[in-house]
């Protein structure tokens, strides 16, 4: 099987797609990262690790504008952390694998379906026995090939 290329202007540019990762770093899933990082190792490509994240719901009622910047970035540290967190077992037990990490402030499915743009495959997690919104969003809309791990 052939590996898959992104198209370039000139054949000595051409470079492997990236597998993109769809993981939450609040919950990680051992067999969902696996296989990514297989995935990757086989490709000889480099991981896409893809965590996205809302802003906390306000304590009170809801505030019409937008939490501090300096909250924000806060925020965005803890979940950066998480996903360094998350990744680092797998760093260690395949260090072959390139790895980027992407920490969005987008819905889930909103980030994934953007990284696909540049992937050669997507895999995200299926915990439960139904499609959820996520996983119907990246199947529907993803413009690459999409693994799906159950777990």
């Amino acid at each position: 099987m052939a590996q898959p290329i992104a198209v370039g202007h000139d054949p000595g540019q051409e470079r492997v797609r990236p597998v993109v990762l769809g993981i939450d770093a609040r919950r990680p899933c051992d067999a969902v990262t696996g296989f990514a990082f297989e995935a990757a190792l086989r490709r000889g490509a480099p991981l896409h690790a893809v965590h996205a994240w809302r802003l906390p719901a306000p304590a009170g009622p809801s505030l019409p504008v937008a939490p501090p910047e300096e909250d924000r970035g806060a925020w965005e540290d803890e979940e950066v952390q998480l996903l360094a967190d998350a990744l680092r077992p797998w760093r260690e037990k395949c260090p072959r694998v390139r790895v980027y990490e992407d920490v969005r402030l987008q819905s889930p499915p909103t980030a994934l379906v953007h990284a696909s743009d540049t992937a050669g495959l997507v895999v995200v997690g299926r915990g439960g026995a139904t499609l959820g919104p996520t996983l119907m969003a990246v199947l529907s809309h993803a413009r690459c090939p999409v693994t799906v791990v159950p777990h």
